[in-house]
């Protein structure tokens, strides 16, 4: 009975995320939580609590991996729901860990059940980032991204927003059972961390005009024979639709469907064809910043593998710059295991049967004209805390294209509030560009500036935002999160231990 009640509120939790955002639900959710796992009576009904926990929170806040399956027609589209519950029950052994620690330090202070379950969830998402390639969507903190909470995460990071989370939580159960003079201090000490401001903005020399693309072509037709001159039309249009200025143009991933790099011999022809179709309205003096496809070939004659890139384009198609993805999707852009998966009838979610290859990660790249430097994250590298900026070559921004079309109406709002931390934590603004949206641009605070609406077509045109000076978390990354999620530990170690030998 505890462990449906653990899926209930697991379920119930998922609502804290977008699109919905009611975040307090997660805080009452918690304090659900941490009263299943008190009441536990053993360590592996704590730890099937927890994976409860995950189970219902995972299996509706990724509803969105489901709508994927229905673009790709070698597989049936109710496989998708298969996919998103798989998926969750490997992903529910983080929250099962972290329940688990808080059963096994806090049976005997309710106070150390609070401050190791803050401790370990932290911990477990960090790992959950790291593991098997790592999947951190939807931490935790991700639901403070519209509260005054948001600030402290310039501090300490999204996975120490998740045990202020926590604390929340854990401090609504212990008032419920009656344990106000514990609940009081430390529910003010969270409280406390809304008072902290943002930085002041570096000044600005001279305003950078930018604009930011959203065609709305769905992933229903994008890789229809013939469909990418359609395509390549709306682009145009709503990138030629300009004053005198000079202007960096933003498009999405994958907006050019044909290559518009190859290293064999012979392809320069076509590729400079490609470039130069895709700068037809670019202005003298403009720059635009485009996802597209890079073959590769080992021996110069056939494709071996591909890469998933932003590419620099000036006037005439003329080449400034490129970025390859290093984090790639697994069945998006690669098959693992694709011998024994693709013999059984499996393949990638994405047309063709060239995997794509990873690039080197976080770069950035100089822009000239006097446009500064770029960084770059394709897609879903965005999600990954602590690991979205070359440190030793800060940029101006973070250039984050993506196609987000795949994932129905759940996902690209959550795309779009994990973009929006990385924005605070790093102090730098991010520009995202999707096909069909939700393409924004993000102060380096974290603030939505403007946006363009999921299912619509538009352009944003504005100047680019001025950064913040290096943020704490920005110099020291994750060790920060992770030392204060040991120190709660550590902490709710010592206050059990104190309480059971009282008990002797």
């Amino acid at each position: 009975m505890n462990f449906l009640i653990a899926l209930v509120f697991g379920a119930i939790s998922a609502f804290a995320f977008q699109p919905v955002g009611w975040w307090p639900l997660m805080i009452l959710s918690i304090a659900a939580l941490c009263e299943l796992v008190a009441r536990s009576g053993s360590l592996r009904q704590a730890l099937l609590i927890g994976w409860g926990f995950g189970l219902g929170q995972f299996v509706i806040a990724l509803n969105w991996i489901a709508t994927a399956f229905t673009f790709q027609a070698a597989m049936p589209a109710w496989l998708g729901w298969i996919a998103v519950v798989l998926l969750s029950l490997y992903l529910a052994a983080y929250p099962a860990i972290a329940a688990g620690l808080a059963w096994r330090f806090g049976t005997k202070n309710r106070l150390a059940l609070v401050l190791a379950l803050a401790g370990s969830w932290p911990i477990t998402e960090w790992l959950r980032a790291t593991m098997f390639t790592g999947f951190p969507w939807n931490p935790a903190g991700v639901i403070l991204v519209d509260t005054p909470w948001l600030a402290a995460g310039q501090w300490i990071g999204t996975y120490a927003l998740s045990a202020m989370v926590m604390i929340a939580g854990g401090c609504l159960w212990l008032a419920s059972c009656r344990e106000a003079r514990l609940a009081v201090p430390l529910g003010a000490a969270v409280a406390l961390l809304a008072l902290i401001p943002f930085p002041a903005l570096l000044p600005v020399d001279t305003p950078r005009p930018i604009r930011i693309v959203q065609p709305n072509i769905g992933q229903q037709v994008k890789w229809i024979p013939g469909y990418e001159e359609i395509a390549a039309a709306r682009l145009n249009k709503l990138s030629s639709l300009r004053d005198r200025r000079q202007e960096l143009i933003f498009w999405p991933e994958a907006a050019v469907t044909q290559p518009l790099s190859d290293n064999r011999p012979g392809a320069a022809s076509y590729i400079l064809e490609e470039r130069s179709a895709a700068t037809r309205e670019v202005g003298d003096r403009d720059l635009l910043l485009t996802g597209g496809l890079a073959f590769r070939s080992s021996d110069r004659r056939n494709v071996d593998g591909a890469a998933n890139s932003v590419f620099i384009l000036g006037p005439g198609g003329r080449f400034v710059g490129r970025y390859d993805k290093a984090h790639l999707v697994p069945y998006g852009e690669y098959l693992p295991f694709r011998t024994v998966l693709s013999a059984i009838g499996l393949s990638r979610l994405a047309p063709g049967d060239t995997d794509f290859q990873s690039g080197p990660g976080p770069q950035s790249l100089a822009l000239p004209e006097g446009w500064g430097t770029a960084g770059f994250q394709l897609c879903y590298e965005i999600i990954f805390s602590g690991r979205v900026v070359d440190r030793h070559h800060r940029p101006d921004f973070i250039f984050n294209p993506s196609n987000d079309a795949w994932f129905g109406s759940w996902g690209p709002p959550q795309h779009l509030a994990q973009a929006r931390l990385r924005a605070a934590e790093e102090g730098l603004p991010v520009i995202r560009s999707t096909p069909t949206g939700i393409s924004a641009l993000v102060s380096a605070h974290g603030k939505l500036i403007d946006s363009i609406p999921w299912g619509k077509a538009g352009i944003i045109w504005g100047y680019l935002p001025p950064i913040a000076p290096p943020t704490f978390f920005s110099r020291h990354g994750n060790i920060i999160p992770l030392t204060i999620g040991f120190l709660l530990l550590i902490t709710a170690i010592a206050l059990d231990r104190r309480a059971r030998y009282r008990a002797i």
